[in-house]
């Protein structure tokens, strides 16, 4: 007897809800989370140094997704809730 698997499934709208932008990025602190894929830290790398010097950052941190295949950890998420303003995420290749 064979088998036969179907691997589609019901696409699920889900609502994003997106917080306000801050007005200007001066004093604010950025976090950076990158997927680990190629090049993505030297990008974010990049654009952190761009908030400071172009936009008046106070920092800009890095943080480190465990792979590009999943969402980023809740000790992740909470880090940059207590330590970020706000935050960008990148991805490489």
């Amino acid at each position: 007897m064979i088998e036969l698997l179907d691997p589609t499934v019901e696409v699920k709208a889900q609502p994003i809800g997106y917080v306000d932008r801050p007005r200007s990025l001066e004093g604010k602190r950025v976090g950076l989370i990158e997927n680990t894929k190629f090049n993505s830290d030297k990008l974010l790398l990049k654009i952190g140094e761009i908030l400071k010097t172009e936009y008046g950052a106070a920092e800009a941190r890095m943080f480190h997704k465990h792979n590009a295949s999943v969402p980023a950890h809740e000790e992740i998420i909470q880090e940059i809730r207590k330590t970020c303003d706000v935050m960008v995420a990148g991805i490489g290749d």
